[in-house]
């Protein structure tokens, strides 16, 4: 009995730690993980300020907040979404692999950062909010897809998959179907 008691105390003394962690949490932050610029990671609570202002504030809860702008960091994932950042501006990935498929989440043209006291205004990347674009890993270019151009981009982007060009064919002016045509020219070789 006095095991099941023991057992019973330390159930409910982890219970009520958890819920004093989770009420230290600041408002509006979840959980999530940031990749620098350098290449570090780090893991903690973030607080998502992508469309307001191309930025995220991060905290592990034991530090104090720091904020970070696209050009700061590589990638963010909050709660399970994943962001690539280039050029200052945050891409929501769709899917990834070595074509990766995004939506622009943000817009950093004619954001300010400072580097010491020098001011450099940032020309951000093309398109507006929620624009789908293609990203090649190898080569590092961003492509805007749009309905003019989406036969242009599979035809170039997709050039030794025919599967791809023909699934692109297919998405008739549903761009967020062009999704498809990334996996099948992603998974290409397996």
């Amino acid at each position: 009995m006095k095991i099941l008691n023991t057992l019973a105390v330390t159930v409910l003394s982890l219970v009520f730690l958890e819920a004093e962690a989770q009420a230290d949490a600041p408002k509006g932050f979840t959980s999530g993980t940031i990749v620098l610029a350098d290449g570090g990671s780090h893991t903690g609570l973030i607080k998502d300020n992508i469309r307001k202002n191309a930025s995220v504030s991060f905290t592990t809860g034991a530090e104090k907040k720091n904020n970070y702008d696209g050009t700061q960091l590589i990638s963010a994932e909050i709660e399970g979404t994943k962001y690539l950042c280039i050029k200052g501006d945050f891409f929501k990935v769709l899917c990834e692999g070595e074509l990766s498929f995004l939506q622009k989440s943000s817009n950093a043209s004619g954001k300010v950062t400072y580097n010491g006291s020098e001011a450099i205004l940032s020309s951000g990347t093309d398109g507006k909010l929620n624009d789908y674009f293609i990203y090649n890993s190898n080569d590092k270019q961003l492509k805007l897809v749009s309905k003019k151009n989406v036969q242009e981009i599979a035809t170039t982007s997709f050039a030794d998959c025919t599967a791809a060009i023909d699934k692109a064919k297919t998405i008739n002016g549903d761009l967020s179907q062009f999704r498809g045509a990334v996996e099948e020219y992603n998974n290409r070789n397996r």
